[in-house]
């Protein structure tokens, strides 16, 4: 077995080798993670139900890195399906090949381990990961990605006293492929079995609502401290607002860029978005105090067990938490309130953000637009006999083989660039469709949202800047309003019922980037397209080739080799870890005297 472990990490050392001796321009240090992705019999809800683990726990420990960062996570995939690991408001900055979603890799087969390879190039902020297949994020899968700056980039306010992740999201007890099972069959979700906080259910502030026996999360803190709270929306389709009893929300982070700092009593977190809050414990302690997420846009009096309550502890709290909850705002039908206060959030322009260079250095209000999309979204409707969700019309379906992938091997037919730039007068239908998006140009991106519910949208690879939203059809005269000097920079934005929102987007990061609702049985219907963004003057300096660990499928399925099991190809992440470092060095005094 020793023989054996020797001739794999040789191998290892031979793949590294061969990786590395490319590398020698890339001085920024290495992070390393392991994820073993399992199921595990959890009842955050008071009923017994098979989760999805990351090293057995749920949710997955937080990935802490730094700006520039080299991030290596290997991924094993203990589940009974294909898997993928998806790292949303990561930019895999040139490297596509790493975001982990259906058009840009294969999947990961069950029992097989794949490592993802990128380098966090220029970012920092508060994001999350998951996995992006089946539905699998309604069973867990998720954590906390967290992007700190560099030590010699000032921050815009003082070093927090404590750092702490904030997972929030509603829950079903039925697992998900129970959930995927109902969607198949062209049924609604429903209205959720409640709201987790850090994977756990509501503290019992009403014994009616809440059964004895759950187990809910303690936040523990020092009196007159003051905390980093990063609180990410996990769940499957449900707003929710975020509020902390008698303790003020100070925002100053959205995914990845610093805001102007203004104090909130309770903030509206959509689903996919992730907020970093600056809180101070200056209350007294002669009890502990509420942490509550509820549900948002619906009929309280029967969504009330849909709440998630946790309890924020003082080392000195005289005594437990009792009483009311802190009142959420009473607007259940008219989310004015909600989308004024979206509007607060602004780019803090002064502060630097990855860079020394101010945030507010892009002026983005002054470059002219190359090409407008108005992406109208409708309720599900009935396509083929089946119950799917569209943009503009097409309700997409993944191609077989990985986009750029089937590009390098010159793979005809697997997708289409012919996507609509507006709502065509056609049935709806099933296809391929890809924006075909062109290099360094400057996109304007509208939402329209003719669905009942709010919707958020996603796009991988890159930030946008939110322009605009408003009640009513978009037309070009909304252009007027937009705003041009501070709007913020973010990755993932709401879209409220019979409304839009308008984004601009420099396209400076070629390769193929998916564009999604974050909403989970939307996304699951066909709620989704991908920007295809290729250099024609492409010498292999803007986007990187496929990595030599790729996964092969669809029309490229007999390139792929088998992966073989034993006990003794197993390597500790530890001695993983070591064995790389050691690399490192070598062939950091490689590249010193090459």
């Amino acid at each position: 077995m020793a023989a054996s472990r020797l001739s794999l990490l040789a191998l290892v050392s031979l793949t590294h080798i061969a990786l590395l001796s490319t590398l020698c321009f890339a001085a920024d240090p290495y992070v390393f993670f392991d994820f073993k992705v399992s199921y595990i019999t959890a009842s955050p809800l008071g009923v017994p139900q098979r989760v999805i683990a990351i090293n057995g726990k749920f949710p997955g420990d937080p990935i802490n890195a730094t700006t520039n960062n080299n991030v290596v996570v290997n991924v094993h995939n203990g589940l009974d399906e294909d898997l993928l690991m998806t790292w949303s408001g990561i930019q895999m900055r040139r490297n596509s090949w790493q975001d982990g979603v259906l058009g840009t890799n294969c999947p990961i087969p069950k029992t097989w381990n794949w490592t993802y390879n990128f380098q966090v190039k220029d970012q920092i902020g508060s994001f999350f990961y998951f996995p992006s297949l089946n539905f699998q994020r309604a069973a867990g899968g998720f954590g906390s990605f967290h992007l700190n700056n560099r030590e010699i980039i000032e921050i815009p306010f003082a070093k927090p006293d404590g750092d702490i992740a904030i997972m929030i999201g509603d829950w079903y007890t039925r697992n998900h492929t129970a959930l995927k099972t109902a969607l198949d069959a062209g049924k609604d979700l429903g209205m959720p079995d409640g709201v987790l906080i850090n994977g756990k259910g509501p503290y019992q502030y009403n014994k009616t609502l809440v059964p004895d026996g759950i187990q809910y999360e303690t936040i523990n803190v020092e009196p007159g401290k003051t905390y980093r709270l990063r609180v990410h929306n996990v769940g499957v389709s449900t707003s929710l607002n975020f509020r902390i009893q008698s303790h003020n929300l100070l925002l100053a982070e959205t995914e990845g860029y610093y805001t102007i700092q203004q104090n909130y009593t309770n903030f509206d977190i959509h689903v996919g978005q992730s907020y970093s809050f600056l809180v101070t414990m200056d209350q007294n302690a002669s009890s502990d105090y509420y942490i509550v997420a509820s549900a948002r846009f619906v009929n309280e009096s029967i969504w009330q067990r849909v709440t998630g309550v946790a309890v924020l502890h003082y080392s000195n709290s005289k005594g437990p938490v009792s009483g009311p909850l802190p009142d959420a705002p009473q607007d259940a039908f008219d989310p004015q309130w909600s989308m004024n206060q979206a509007l607060t959030v602004r780019l803090n322009g002064s502060a630097s953000g990855a860079r020394p260079n101010p945030q507010g250095s892009f002026h983005y209000g002054s470059i002219n637009i190359t090409d407008t999309y108005v992406l109208k979204i409708v309720p599900p409707l009935t396509i083929d006999g089946k119950l799917r969700a569209t943009i503009n019309g097409i309700s997409f379906v993944n191609p077989q083989t990985p986009i750029r992938l089937a590009d390098q091997h010159k793979i005809k037919g697997d997708y289409k660039l012919d996507f609509p730039n507006m709502s065509l007068n056609r049935l709806p239908r099933r296809d391929m469709s890809v924006i075909n998006a062109t290099y360094k140009g400057f996109i304007e991106i509208v939402f329209q949202n003719n669905d009942t519910t709010v919707q958020t949208f996603h796009l991988d690879g890159y930030s946008f800047f939110v322009v605009g939203m408003g009640y009513g059809n978009w037309t070009v005269d909304n252009k007027g309003n937009y705003n041009k000097w501070d709007a913020i920079s973010r990755c993932t934005t709401q879209v409220y019922p019979g409304a839009w929102t308008a984004v601009l987007i420099s396209l400076d990061n070629p390769g193929a980037w998916n564009l999604r609702s974050q909403n989970l049985d939307r996304w699951y219907l066909g709620q989704e397209t991908y920007l295809r963004i290729v250099n024609p003057e492409e010498n292999g300096e803007t986007e990187f080739s496929a990595p030599d660990n790729v996964l092969y499928c669809g029309a490229l399925a007999n390139l792929q080799k088998q992966q073989k099991h034993s006990s003794a190809s197993s390597i500790s992440s530890e001695t993983f870890k070591l064995f790389f470092s050691l690399l490192m060095a070598f062939f950091t005094l490689v590249c010193t005297f090459r």
